[in-house]
């Protein structure tokens, strides 16, 4: 297997743009790539684009049906005949182009699960995915196709026996679950804000998978507020005994970027540091029990200036294996494209300035009064001992 990264990149991506006032702003993802490029980083890996995933390749998630839905849409988005689809809505508006726009992002993913399968690189990133919300039948939640779904499906139509997929975003990776809920060969894991408090009101303990899957869905329910020693104390607490049990043959990751204290849309604490070191533990996890198999995807993420590029660089250096110390200053000239961008200033340094340290939940004991081990007991309970693990 090479050890040489790739980051998979068009510049059409940021075609996907709901509109002027969305949250999800295309120019989140060209921030990124410029600040990738001031860093440097795209000269430590493999810079590349894949085609659009076809038709045949987005029906191994996505109904037929859905798939001639969103083309309606996309050559007449003014129509608004699709809402049944779960296009046209405020969420997820119709746009010229949609259909195609979302495809090639869908094909990065799916090109990043072929190279790393077939030992062409180690680690492949495509940070406009993580579209994580999309359902067979339905688009949602800012999602159209779900491209993680369709790495993890093309992963096992290749040949994989077992993929483990881990989802950081702040919410519930309830497409791939739904995916993938009675599918023995994927374990899907999901650390979101708790269902009671934000979209989409799904991944709760006990949802834990089909009757032929049991214990392949894992969804760990953080309290609103949670900042970083509890987030990172709940990473550790669940995400590496589920993955030593499981033994997965490749393993695909989604940062979204909206755990953060800034994040608009959401109501977690967590800083560009503590997601910086969930990034390098999912890299080690890969190495350990995956033999360094990893598929990186973008997600969520609405402070798109102060932390989305500063979050998926940090991804992308950790994944080319040059990764970047947190006091780093930002480039000027990136910073001079983020006044041009968007008339804002661009953050001085790539970290937010705190330390990513928590108190191990095997080492310190737990407190059952507290509500965020309260969260962590919750699943262990649910899904350990389907897993031949004591809770």
């Amino acid at each position: 297997m090479s050890g040489r990264a790739q980051l998979m990149w068009d510049e059409q991506v940021t075609g996907y743009d709901f509109g002027r006032g969305h949250p999800m702003d295309p120019v989140r993802l060209a921030l990124t790539m410029g600040l990738v490029r001031a860093l440097g980083l795209d000269r430590a890996l493999t810079v590349t684009a894949a085609p659009v995933a076809g038709d045949s390749t987005l029906r191994l998630v996505h109904d037929a049906e859905y798939v001639a839905a969103v083309r309606r849409a996309s050559a007449d988005p003014e129509a608004m005949t699709e809402l049944a689809y779960g296009l046209g809505t405020e969420d997820t508006p119709a746009f010229a182009g949609m259909h195609e726009v979302s495809a090639l992002i869908a094909g990065q993913s799916v090109g990043a699960a072929e190279a790393v399968w077939r030992g062409d690189v180690a680690h492949a990133v495509n940070f406009a995915g993580g579209l994580h919300h999309a359902m067979p039948g339905m688009a949602s939640g800012f999602c159209v196709y779900n491209d993680a779904a369709l790495a993890v499906a093309r992963l096992l139509e290749l040949g994989a026996e077992r993929v483990a997929y881990v989802d950081v975003d702040v919410h519930h990776g309830d497409g791939v679950q739904t995916a993938f809920w009675d599918d023995p060969r994927v374990l899907t894991i999901s650390l979101h804000e708790h269902p009671r408090t934000l979209f989409p009101q799904t991944g709760w303990p006990e949802e834990t998978g089909g009757p032929a899957a049991e214990g392949g869905a894992v969804n760990v329910a953080l309290p609103a507020g949670t900042g970083d020693e509890g987030w990172l104390r709940a990473f550790d607490a669940v995400v590496p005994e589920l993955l030593a049990a499981f033994r997965p043959q490749v393993l695909v990751t989604q940062h979204g970027a909206d755990t953060h204290f800034e994040d608009p849309l959401a109501h977690l604490a967590v800083s560009l540091d503590a997601q910086r070191a969930v990034a390098e533990a999912l890299h080690g996890l890969a190495h350990e029990h995956a033999e360094g198999r990893w598929v990186a995807l973008g997600g969520g993420g609405y402070a798109v200036v102060d932390v989305v590029p500063r979050t998926w660089a940090h991804l992308v250096g950790i994944a080319a294996g040059q990764p970047v110390a947190p006091r780093t200053a930002t480039p000027e000239e990136w910073r001079a494209e983020v006044y041009r961008r968007t008339r804002q200033m661009g953050p001085l340094r790539m970290t937010d300035g705190r330390d990513a340290v928590f108190s191990g939940f095997h080492d310190a004991g737990y407190d059952p009064a507290d509500r965020l081990d309260q969260a962590i007991l919750a699943t262990r309970r649910a899904v350990f001992p389907l897993h031949g693990l004591l809770p």
